[in-house]
């Protein structure tokens, strides 16, 4: 059974520094990436920023669900992504981004295996443990439609 260490280390791997998976990660796609490219249309996809800010959405939200007991996201905000007109804008989300999946980070590892299994939110939501791993893998989605986005708006 995978310890809440592990958890925690997998979704390291997808936000900071791996390259097992998907031979990227988050923050290896978006230290490169300028304002006016996180912003760029490409086709009808979501842009760089609002796929940022999808993941921050959820990230802050389980935070405060860490914090307070109280699961208050929505899918439908989960693209209402700030305006970004600048490149202190752009790097302001980033940050957010990062330092949100930091205390998640600090968050999960600190959840023991009972509360792992526990029942997350209501029974209809699985366990801890599901819903982690639900992130990691959502966060290994959008980070392969980050790496198309980018490569299509390069050509």
């Amino acid at each position: 059974m995978e310890t809440a260490y592990s958890l925690s280390s997998r979704f390291k791997e997808v936000i900071y520094s791996g390259k097992w998976i998907a031979n990227t990660n988050w923050k290896e796609q978006l230290d490169d990436v300028q304002w006016h490219q996180a912003v760029a249309p490409w086709h009808s996809f979501n842009t760089l920023a609002q796929l940022t800010f999808h993941i921050y959405y959820y990230i802050s939200g389980f935070n405060d669900f860490f914090e307070t007991g109280d699961f208050k996201i929505k899918d439908k905000y989960s693209f209402d992504c700030p305006e970004i007109l600048s490149e202190k804008d752009w790097s302001k989300l980033k940050h957010g981004l990062f330092e949100h999946c930091e205390e998640f980070c600090s968050n999960i590892e600190n959840l023991s295996v009972e509360k792992l299994d526990s029942v997350f939110v209501k029974a209809e939501y699985g366990n801890y443990r599901r819903n982690i791993e639900g992130v990691i893998e959502h966060a290994y989605y959008h980070l392969g439609q980050v790496v198309l986005i980018k490569k299509g708006l390069t050509k």
